[in-house]
């Protein structure tokens, strides 16, 4: 990192941050097809947050990993951009396997290695933007990536839709194993796109050289893995009191996101679709209308994203989105009462103005926390506040998915909902960004 940043155009701004279309692309994909694949060939609900282990698990054991290593790195190419590209090749390369899983252990094990790819890439692609930007441009790069994560996840949750509806697909064309055309089609797509906006933004924005001090101390840092590791916990001991907090409002974000992706789609098919039977229409006809629905939060998603810029600036990035997670708690919780499909889109606002904040004031508040040096680390450190949520939900959800929420996953919708609200409250304990 050079000591003196030049300022970037909104347009490199947007260049630097492209790779986050393909990479949030595969998240959407991922978040809208994975449940269903899985019911497609044979599970059970309940076991659900099982099979989306991979996620979590791979979070938690390569994020951290892959930033302390990124920070540490020299090479020809610069210290984040190798990992951006081989998150990405290896992302493309399980996007391009998964339509063709037949049986749940082939489709749960591409998941982990498409987990790996895109968790390889992810925490490195946040560090970068720390690196490569003045401390005045951090928030609006941030958020950038936010707007990019809610564009992503908008085509990737709408393109089933257009398949059928503007280009005739058939919804009920399935191949031997009961997986859609249509997942066949997108997961394409989205292993195309991964790979080349990840190359666009590493050869367009390339990162800061370094200087001879700053060269001299990455040379100096043992390099092994051990060293790694104890960089990891050290790191962790001392934590920012900041990045504390946010580790307490993260435990109820992340578990309550987890458990309404993983059951909107079933929610709807009870609710607008009568139906709980993963191989008839009606099911398919309840994953794209939740296709849409997402489609729909993710384009508030990426309005919003530029809007809450100026905002958070003026209120503060925690006050502000204390108030984005009420509004998308309230409208997760009002899912499961909506009948009507057209209906959906009104709660869909809320949650796509907490999905907004949620991919850009959190990473804001921690930009301003955590030292320079120790970027990447702490990057992986803060992504071990979103997985560890998801482990939870996975070891927890099977149990009292019966006896507690009745096996309707409308019930889970109104916790998940409930446990945004929990973590609202829990944002007005952040510091403001002054004071982080």
């Amino acid at each position: 990192m050079s000591t003196i940043k030049p300022r970037l155009s909104l347009l490199r701004l947007v260049e630097m941050n492209l790779g986050f279309l393909g990479l949030q692309f595969s998240f959407g994909l991922q978040q809208g097809n994975m449940g269903p694949i899985y019911s497609y060939l044979g599970a059970h609900e309940a076991d659900l947050p099982i099979l989306q282990l991979a996620g979590p698990m791979t979070g938690l054991l390569i994020q951290p990993l892959v930033g302390a290593l990124s920070d540490r790195t020299l090479s020809p190419w610069g210290r984040r951009a190798p990992y951006f590209v081989a998150g990405a090749v290896l992302c493309s390369l399980g996007l391009l396997a998964m339509p063709f899983s037949n049986s749940l252990l082939m489709a749960a094990s591409l998941l982990w290695i498409l987990d790996a790819g895109n968790n390889t890439t992810m925490e490195p692609y946040r560090a970068y933007v720390s690196d490569r930007l003045n401390t005045d441009q951090q928030g609006a790069g941030f958020l950038i990536q936010a707007a990019f994560t809610g564009l992503a996840q908008m085509l990737a949750f709408l393109t089933p839709s257009l398949l059928v509806g503007v280009l005739h697909v058939n919804v009920n064309a399935v191949d031997a194993h009961g997986i859609p055309q249509t997942t066949h089609i997108v997961f394409l797509a989205g292993a195309i796109l991964s790979l080349v906006t990840i190359l666009w933004s590493v050869l367009r924005v390339r990162e800061l050289p370094l200087g001879a001090a700053e060269t001299a101390a990455i040379r100096a840092l043992p390099k092994s893995v051990g060293a790694t590791l104890r960089e990891i916990f050290d790191a962790i001991r001392e934590m920012p009191m900041a990045m504390r907090r946010l580790a307490v409002m993260s435990l109820f974000q992340w578990y309550g996101m987890a458990a309404y992706w993983g059951y909107v789609i079933y929610s709807i098919g009870r609710s607008v679709f009568h139906t709980a039977a993963p191989h008839s229409e009606g099911f398919r006809r309840a994953v794209l209308a939740n296709g849409e629905m997402a489609a729909f939060y993710n384009a508030v998603a990426f309005v919003a994203a530029f809007a809450l810029i100026p905002v958070s600036k003026r209120f503060g990035a925690g006050r502000v989105h204390a108030a984005c997670l009420t509004l998308a708690g309230l409208g997760i919780m009002a899912i499961p009462g909506i009948e009507d499909r057209a209906l959906l889109f009104l709660p869909a606002v809320g949650v796509g103005l907490g999905w907004a904040s949620i991919m850009g004031n959190p990473y804001v508040v921690l930009a301003n926390a955590i030292p320079p040096e120790r970027t990447g680390v702490y990057m992986g450190i803060f992504n071990m506040m979103i997985v560890i949520p998801m482990l939870l939900i996975a070891a927890t959800l099977p149990f009292y998915y019966g006896p507690v929420m009745g096996s309707d996953p409308r019930n889970v919708l109104r916790l998940a909902g409930a446990l945004l609200l929990a973590a609202a409250v829990a944002a007005l304990w952040i510091p403001a960004d002054k004071d982080a």
